[in-house]
């Protein structure tokens, strides 16, 4: 990890990283958004343009005035941004894609919070798996939106990281330990259906040496370590991921659009569904990262 910004042995690399990465934020959530006509078919100026935003950002929002549904969409347009390897998981469908709508109750996805109409806390996707099926990219793709609610928040990870280790790098160094979090085990009537995790918060990537984050705001099924600087890194990260100061995107996904990123932080709002087009979205998990854009100017430029 040496001459890395994420090495903390390394401070002129880190700061000049920070300062970059600072000056280069967006600032709003429009600043996120690249109109593209069809996501299954992007322009060569329209991949760029999420390139390059999710370069700067770790993310980036389309919108579209595609309405169909159909799984295609997700999959063709993680092609197109360098996302080939999809992570599947035992409730999503063959394809490894997965439908998040608010499932029957009788189903054994009603037991799972995205396929419910609640509110989700802060995470970082696949939070729970092992460092071997890290989810590093991810796609959500809005057919239908809710009647009312489901806004998404959204953070790039990354300034999280800024943030805990300018008010104390020693927090930076216990998330970064190998056991700061523990995900218990889960089980069902067969047994172990999946085994306990235990890994840090952050990690490097060993393939690219970007920064990985692996966390739930969750105060269940979340076991931390329990000595004290453990414990003051994750109530200053509850307290930064709450601040109206910190750097939070929000906005509600309208049909045709879709997220973008490099794993980054977000939570969703609670909603009210209309039965007769309830809610659905497309998620498409990748163990590949997006590729870094052709060359272009760091600042985030218009498609």
């Amino acid at each position: 990890m040496t001459d890395t910004p994420f090495d903390l042995n390394h401070q002129s690399a880190y700061q000049r990283w920070r300062d970059a990465k600072r000056q280069n934020q967006p600032r709003l959530a429009r600043d996120l958004i690249v109109p593209v006509t069809d996501p299954c078919a992007l322009s060569q100026s329209e991949q760029q343009a999420l390139l390059q935003r999710c370069k700067v950002a770790n993310m980036a929002i389309y919108r579209s005035p595609l309405q169909r549904e159909g799984k295609d969409i997700p999959r063709l347009l993680a092609q197109q941004l360098g996302m080939h390897r999809l992570d599947g998981n035992w409730l999503a469908d063959e394809d490894c894609i997965s439908q998040i709508r608010v499932a029957a109750p009788a189903g054994e996805r009603a037991a799972f919070i995205p396929y419910t109409n609640r509110p989700i806390k802060w995470h970082t996707d696949g939070y729970y798996h092992p460092q071997s099926r890290h989810i590093r990219a991810m796609i959500l793709h809005c057919v239908r939106a809710a009647s009312a609610g489901g806004e998404s928040a959204v953070m790039d990870h990354e300034m999280a990281y800024i943030a805990l280790r300018e008010a104390n790098p020693d927090w930076v160094r216990a998330l970064m330990a190998p056991d700061a979090m523990t995900i218990p085990a889960r089980l069902d009537q067969d047994g172990v259906a999946r085994p306990e995790q235990t890994g840090p918060v952050f990690s490097i990537d060993p393939s690219c040496t970007a920064l990985h984050m692996r966390y739930t705001a969750r105060t269940r099924s979340v076991l931390w370590k329990k000595d004290s600087v453990t414990q003051a890194a994750v109530a200053f990260l509850e307290q930064f991921l709450a601040s109206d100061a910190s750097p939070v995107f929000r906005l509600t996904l309208q049909p045709g659009m879709g997220l973008v990123c490099n794993n980054v932080l977000h939570d969703r709002a609670g909603f009210i569904d209309d039965p007769r087009q309830p809610r659905l979205l497309y998620r498409a998990r990748y163990l590949d990262r997006l590729r870094q854009p052709g060359p272009a100017s760091e600042r985030m430029q218009a498609a």
